[in-house]
């Protein structure tokens, strides 16, 4: 049997050594170093199968007061290393772009392979993290991470303005943490969640004290996983980007941050305050994501202004402290988000990144407009898709959780969303092409683009499997 910790620390090893390899290997083909991660990654992904299972918290001793080997802990360490996989296919067909923003020289593109391994590492540190200490690290490591990332192509003005947004406004949500955390700490005199639940439930802890904490670690992680009103980074962050470091941002930040925020909000849940205030932040964030993204042309920027509105039907789940209909939720949204941004990767590069340069996709490339067309109709909700049962189990939570307001306002922004989406469809298939000629599509991409299609689909039909491992 295989302990969780040793996943991190052979991931880590992996990244360091294509970050030597890309150091003194300058004659080789960078893209080896992508292609190498992949089999790495996925030889980790199959030992997590095999992951012994962790100690109780009652009997947790010394790495185990702070990290967890959990059932949901584990699934979302092997969320976090197929999204890498995932990633690192669209940053090889992105490669020429990274080339280009640094003339002359293949400098710069090992670095562009190497940095998502180490922000894997964080991303599985932190969906273990069960002690605000730990948790902080964490997820510190993943936000310098995205810094480098974000503002990779440094040359290009766009992305060095998104770099700089997202520096700025991260470190301001990490103050907010830190300073939460001080005053969780002042109220319970613990930084580890279980020993947080045992001290609230003494008459003798301030309430007060500790309640102001959880809002203001609220508003740090309401950055990370864009929930209004801490939303105004990502548009500009999202449209500035990479595009695959969109795509990573887009969901391998999102689901940690769910994850952390589930695990966060355990000891405080039974606080009536904390009830209203999650479900204001729900509806606000609804409502803003949807209609901000009506009237985007921009694709990856309608994108940006989806991910925050399916942040609030996440929230949704979070409300109704409905782990498992949030769980499904970000499953479903890995495969949509992935699939639509693959996409995206390939096209943007022949034509541009507006919902315009679509236009007429479905004669120059079938395969990626039907691609497409999955990724939106699942995005948007419609039947027989992942995102269907996403959306249908978490209004079921909430119905039976009598949050009437959060269900009929987010049945209303789901009307929404299938306009903006599906004008991505239509500019594919009722709008004559711009261009005439083919785009290439390599193996691999093919490949990843197909398993995503499908697993969208079978998600959509037969959910089971998925439910099965929820229910233990």
């Amino acid at each position: 049997m295989i302990t969780a910790p040793q996943l991190e620390i052979a991931v880590l090893l992996l990244g360091m050594a294509i970050l030597m390899f890309e150091a003194f290997a300058t004659r080789v083909d960078k893209r080896v170093l992508a292609f190498a991660a992949i089999v790495g990654l996925a030889l980790i992904l199959i030992a997590s199968f095999f992951v012994s299972p962790t100690p109780s918290p009652d009997r947790a001793t010394g790495l185990w007061n702070f990290y967890t080997a959990d059932k949901l802990s584990v699934f979302f360490k092997q969320f976090a290393l197929l999204t890498t996989i995932f990633v690192l296919i669209m940053m090889i067909d992105y490669a020429p772009v990274v080339r280009a923003s640094f003339p002359g020289t293949t400098d710069g593109l090992g670095e562009f392979f190497s940095v998502p391994i180490f922000t894997c590492v964080g991303l599985m540190y932190l969906v273990s993290a069960v002690d605000f200490i730990f948790i902080f690290v964490s997820l510190e490591l993943v936000t310098v991470s995205f810094y480098v990332l974000v503002s990779f192509t440094r040359k290009n003005p766009v992305t060095l303005e998104a770099g700089v947004k997202y520096l700025v406004l991260s470190a301001l949500s990490t103050a907010f943490l830190v300073y939460g955390i001080a005053w969780i700490f002042g109220a319970t005199g613990q930084t580890n969640l279980q020993r947080i639940t045992e001290a609230l439930a003494n008459p003798n802890t301030d309430h007060s004290a500790a309640l102001l904490g959880v809002v203001l670690v609220l508003v740090a992680l309401g950055f990370k996983i864009a929930a209004v009103p801490f939303q105004i980074w990502v548009p500009d962050v999202y449209q500035g980007a990479p595009t695959p470091v969109t795509a990573y941002l887009s969901v391998g930040s999102k689901a940690a941050g769910f994850v952390v925020l589930l695990r966060v909000l355990r000891p405080f849940v039974t606080l009536p305050q904390m009830q209203r205030l999650l479900v204001l932040i729900a509806l606000l964030t609804l409502i803003y994501g949807n209609l901000a993204a009506l009237p985007q042309g921009n694709l990856k920027r309608l994108l940006a202004y989806s991910s925050i509105a399916h942040s609030g039907y996440l929230l949704i789940g979070v409300v109704c402290l409905d782990g498992n209909a949030v769980v499904f939720y970000l499953a479903a949204y890995f495969l949509m988000t992935l699939l639509s941004f693959a996409v995206l990767v390939i096209v943007a590069q022949q034509t541009g990144e507006q919902i315009s340069d679509f236009d007429g996709l479905a004669k120059r490339s079938p395969f990626l407009a039907f691609a497409m067309l999955i990724g939106m109709v699942s995005l948007a909700g419609v039947p027989f898709t992942a995102g269907f049962l996403g959306k249908f189990f978490i209004f079921y939570a909430a119905i039976l959780q009598r949050q009437i307001a959060l269900v009929v306002i987010g049945v209303i922004t789901v009307g929404c969303g299938f306009y903006y989406y599906l004008k991505v469809v239509r500019a594919m298939y009722w709008q004559p092409a711009n261009k005439a000629e083919d785009i290439p599509i390599s193996g691999l991409s093919r490949l990843a683009i197909s398993a995503l299609i499908a697993a969208t689909i079978w998600l959509g039909v037969y959910p089971q499997p998925i439910l099965n491992m929820l229910k233990r």
